[in-house]
């Protein structure tokens, strides 16, 4: 099923409340109810039947009085009653005028499965959408879709939905689990799998072509629910990037972790290849970043997204990674590992004295960590109380793996195996565990029911542990400090295309330290700059026209004396001159020599979605070839700065590798956040900014940026 989401009006506060007609309804009107179960306007009445809907329900067909068993009604006008919701299963055409007929009638939600709308190129979908959406903000009923696969609400057999994947294996199970998806074929997936796999799925939801419930809204409205653990989100593209933002925050705020599935990884703009920082910055980094900064989880796989949503189900983040691994097979042990120190989970030894009494207790046992008791543990099961209780209590793990691989299908073992394992656990609840074994469904349960998480496959189990530790560091750290605020006399961002001069003087205005330079005008002038300046000089041309100065030989450097200085000027004048005949050449800038910083780039970028957008990373190969890159939406503070700065695979550099000073990473991060507010000021007047390089002095010495571009917004 495609979808449509045309340009959204400007960001409404959030209103979970405003859903709550959607998801627990009253009475539903069914307009296009049919009497045929198999249909999509009579699926979703047999639903409710078959689940014991509480509610009222409203069948609407002007030709027939009575469907499915229950009296019909030939339009919304003749009900005895305003509907909480109205479900919408009727051809495009006759859409808008009943979702003016709800309105007037006073309902206070909509579905509407019908599709021909935005998703179409041509014809009056887009502006039957855009209309739906105008009755939508007027009225104040929320309106789900148009073209969606509807939602449900296991808890009260509320199943406003046409999705054919009930007819097969059942309805789903209740539980902590909700899903959001934009897409109702994968939404319809999602919960399949997660049904298959024993998951409880209370609240599914399906956006459609999103003409006014977008995703964001049902993140909010999930957070508020005290039978939700887990929110799960498929997600293609986001239009109102100011509500998703503010629903993570809402979600992040209630210790609600949602795990996302954002598909579509594509650039934000290939063609900008004007600015290193828009090449570099493509839409999909950009979602990263988001994600992370809100404590959202992106996962890659369905798969993945499921087992992480099982393992919040436990509602136990931790704030530690530290992982302690029981194991009968050193093999298993060495898996574990191996994967929780990919998963960037930490695998420390157990203290000397717990090894040396484990070592005592069995002899030939590996008690480091991971701990194998061998098989051993299958003739004393107290060797199994005796080392997963000595972790517990003395290895200081925030989370415990017990492999037993498929030793508990064995029922006359797990008869013994899992006594042994409550004695060990009992004086520590709550502290998370997992069992990774292959047992059968009925162990599994018994399992969980004592506490554990259950895995078959290590790798998965690790990942899930990685995740919890993810939300729990996500939901420990600080509010967000503000800002700094824009300079008195900050300038604002150039109209038109200016020369580095001016680009600099404009950072300097917001307040981000660039280096000194002297326009020269002839080889004399140059000469007398560099003498000004005592000392190894840049010479660089100066030009708005061009961007790129050393693809045209407008660059030389460590120049030592003015002789030189004075005969490079002229030989670059009359060289760039010749490559660039319709260029404006200024003459060109004479700076100091910077020998002792680490060279680094930043820049901004306009994003479509979530506006201007702050790029770091360190220069050279780090930032050409590896594209070891970060990025915040701006604006943000010196402390956000700070940890973006400590994400780039190259941060070691910064911080006194290989007996190196370490960098002012202060006055680095300080600069950063300085250049988010500046571009978040001058958001409708740029489309890129490049700082590159900018250089990172030793501690206490700050930074200077040596090179600027501004990129003006096209009109």
């Amino acid at each position: 099923m495609s979808d449509a989401r045309p340009a959204a009006p400007a960001t409404p506060l959030l209103d979970p409340a405003s859903l709550t007609a959607m998801l627990r309804p009253r009475s539903v009107a069914i307009v296009g109810a049919s009497n045929d179960p198999t249909r999509i306007g009579g699926r979703p009445l047999r639903y409710y039947r078959e689940n014991g809907f509480p509610g009222a329900i409203y069948p609407i067909n002007p030709n027939r009085d009575e469907i499915q068993g229950l009296k019909a009604y030939p339009d919304l006008a003749s009900l005895p009653e305003a509907p909480d919701l109205v479900l919408v299963a009727i051809p495009a055409a006759a859409v808008v005028a009943t979702a003016e007929q709800a309105a007037a009638k006073g309902a206070r939600a909509m579905v509407i499965f019908s599709s021909g709308f935005a998703e179409m190129e041509d014809g009056d979908g887009p502006a039957m959408q855009a209309r739906l959406g105008e009755i939508a903000r007027e009225s104040g009923m929320r309106i789900a879709g148009p073209n969606c696969l509807g939602v449900f609400n296991a808890a009260i057999g509320h199943y406003c939905t046409f999705t054919a994947s009930f007819d097969l294996g059942g309805f789903p199970h209740e539980g902590g689990i909700a899903i959001v998806s934009q897409s109702g074929a994968y939404g319809s997936h999602m919960a399949t799998l997660a049904r298959e796999k024993g998951l409880g799925t209370t609240y599914w939801m399906t956006t459609g072509n999103e003409c006014d419930v977008q995703v964001a809204d049902c993140i909010a409205f999930l957070a508020d629910q005290p039978d939700v653990d887990v929110i799960g989100c498929y997600i293609e593209g986001v239009v109102d990037a100011a509500r998703l933002t503010a629903a993570l925050q809402y979600a992040h705020d209630r210790r609600k972790p949602v795990v996302v599935m954002k598909v579509g990884r594509s650039a934000v703009g290939a063609a900008a290849a004007q600015s290193h920082t828009a090449s570099l910055a493509g839409a999909d980094r950009v979602y990263d970043s988001v994600f992370r900064r809100y404590g959202a989880l992106r996962v890659e796989t369905t798969e993945e997204m499921l087992d992480v949503a099982y393992a919040c189900t436990k509602r136990t983040f931790p704030t530690g990674r530290k992982l302690g691994i029981v194991t009968i097979s050193g093999g298993g042990g060495v898996v574990l590992a191996d994967a929780a120190t990919a998963a960037g989970l930490e695998v420390p030894p157990m203290p000397a004295d717990a090894q040396r009494r484990l070592k005592e207790i069995l002899p030939f046992a590996a008690v480091r960590n991971p701990v194998d008791i061998t098989a051993q543990a299958f003739n004393d099961m107290s060797l199994v109380t005796k080392n997963v209780e000595t972790m517990l209590a003395e290895g200081g793990y925030d989370l415990i793996v017990n492999f037993f691989t498929s030793v508990p299908r064995s029922k006359v073992i797990n008869a013994r195996l899992r006594p042994a394992m409550q004695e060990a656990a009992r004086k520590f609840p709550g502290r998370l565990q997992v069992m990774c074994m292959i047992s059968t469904p009925e162990m599994t349960r018994e399992y969980e029911a004592d506490g554990y998480l259950v895995f078959e496959d290590p790798h998965r189990a690790v990942k899930a542990l990685a995740a919890l530790c993810s939300f729990g560091e996500a939901f420990a750290r600080p509010p967000r400090a503000a800002p700094p605020a824009l300079p008195a006399g900050a300038l604002p961002a150039p109209a038109g295309m200016v020369d580095e001069r001016e680009a600099k003087r404009i950072l300097a205005a917001a307040g981000i330290p660039t280096v000194e330079d002297r326009l020269a005008r002839s080889a004399a002038e140059a000469a007398a700059a560099a003498r000004a300046f005592a000392g190894p000089v840049v010479l660089k041309i100066s030009s708005p026209d061009i961007l790129h100065k050393t693809e045209v030989g407008g660059v030389a450097i460590g120049l030592a004396d003015p002789d030189a200085v004075a005969a490079a000027f002229t030989a670059m004048t009359a060289r760039v001159a010749a490559a660039r005949p319709q260029a404006r050449i200024e003459g060109a800038l004479v700076s100091p020599m910077i020998a002792d910083g680490v060279e680094c780039i930043m820049g901004v970028t306009v994003d479509p979605a979530f506006g201007p957008v702050v790029l770091f990373g360190l220069g050279g190969i780090f930032v050409e070839v590896l594209k070891d890159v970060t990025l915040r939406v701006a604006p943000f503070s010196a402390a956000e700065a700070a940890e973006m700065i400590r994400e780039v695979k190259g941060f070691p550099l910064l911080d006194g590798a290989r007996g190196k000073p370490r960098a002012d990473v202060a006055a680095l991060a300080d600069a950063l956040a300085r250049l988010s507010v500046f571009a978040a000021a001058n958001a409708d007047r740029i489309d890129s900014i490049d700082v590159n390089p900018i250089l990172v002095r030793p501690a206490g010495q700050g930074v200077v940026a040596v090179d600027a571009l501004f990129v003006p917004r096209q009109s």
